[in-house]
C-alpha cells in the first residue's frame, strides 16, 4: 500500500544535529581566512576543521596537509590541461597552443578573484609553501612538455620540450607577480602578453642551432 501523507516518512525527516556536508570548496575558503588573518605557520589542521565545523579526520578526506589546501584541486585542473592539449587541432602552432592553454588554464570567473587572489599570496609569498610549491610546478610543467614533445617528435624530457615548458611556466609566474602588485591589473591579459612574448622567442624553435660563438661549422 502507499504511504499515508499524515507523516513525513523516515527518508524526508530532517536530520537533527548533524550539520550539512562540507565542500570542498568551502574548506578552501574557511583555510584561506584563516591563513589571511593569523597567518599560514600560526594555522593548524585543527583550527581549520573547527572553523569549518568538521573533524580533523574528515579533513583528510579532503586534503593530506593545510599546504595541499592552498593549490585546491589542481590535480583535475591539470586533467583539463592535459585534455585541452589532447583535442588541440594540429593546424594551430605550437606557441600559439600553449598561449591558449595558459590564459584558458588561469581562467577566472569574478567570485573566485578574490580567493585566488589570497591563493597565490600564500604559494608566492610563504617561504614553508616554497618547497611543495616546487612539486606543483613540476607536474605542471610535464603536462607542457609532454605536448611539446608530441609536436616536435622528441622526448619529453629533451632539452626543447623542458626548456619551453620553464619559460611557460616562467611566463606565468611572472605574470602572477604583476597581477598581486596591482589591484587593477587583467590576469589574463598579462598573461596573453607574457606568453605572446615568449611565442616570439621560440619562433625559430624548429631550426637547426646555428654554431656556437667562438666554433667554426664543420661539414
Amino acid at each position: 500500500m502507499p504511504e499515508t501523507t499524515d507523516r513525513p516518512s523516515a527518508a524526508r525527516a530532517p536530520r537533527v544535529g548533524r550539520r550539512p556536508r562540507t565542500s570542498r570548496a568551502e574548506l578552501e575558503q574557511v583555510a584561506l581566512r584563516l591563513f589571511a588573518e593569523r597567518g599560514f605557520e600560526e594555522t593548524t589542521v585543527d583550527d581549520i576543521a573547527a572553523a569549518a565545523g568538521i573533524g580533523r579526520r574528515t579533513f583528510f578526506r579532503y586534503y593530506g596537509s593545510k599546504n595541499d589546501v592552498v593549490w585546491g584541486d589542481f590535480e583535475r585542473e591539470l586533467e583539463h590541461m592535459r585534455a585541452w592539449f589532447a583535442g588541440c587541432p594540429p593546424e594551430i602552432p605550437m606557441m600559439d597552443a600553449l598561449r591558449r592553454a595558459v590564459v584558458a588554464f588561469n581562467r577566472l570567473d569574478p567570485d573566485q578573484v578574490p580567493w585566488h587572489r589570497l591563493r597565490m599570496m600564500m604559494i608566492l609569498q610563504v617561504p614553508a609553501l616554497q618547497a611543495h610549491s616546487t612539486l606543483r610546478y613540476a607536474d605542471w610543467r610535464a603536462v607542457v612538455a609532454v605536448f611539446v614533445a608530441g609536436r616536435l617528435g622528441q622526448p619529453a624530457d629533451a632539452l626543447m620540450p623542458q626548456a619551453i615548458a620553464y619559460a611557460c611556466l616562467g611566463a606565468a609566474v611572472a605574470s602572477y607577480e604583476q597581477w598581486l602588485r596591482h589591484d587593477d591589473a587583467d590576469l589574463g591579459e598579462l598573461l596573453n602578453r607574457a606568453m605572446s612574448a615568449l611565442a616570439h622567442g621560440f619562433q625559430g624553435a624548429l631550426d637547426p642551432p646555428g654554431p656556437v660563438s667562438g666554433q667554426t661549422p664543420t661539414g
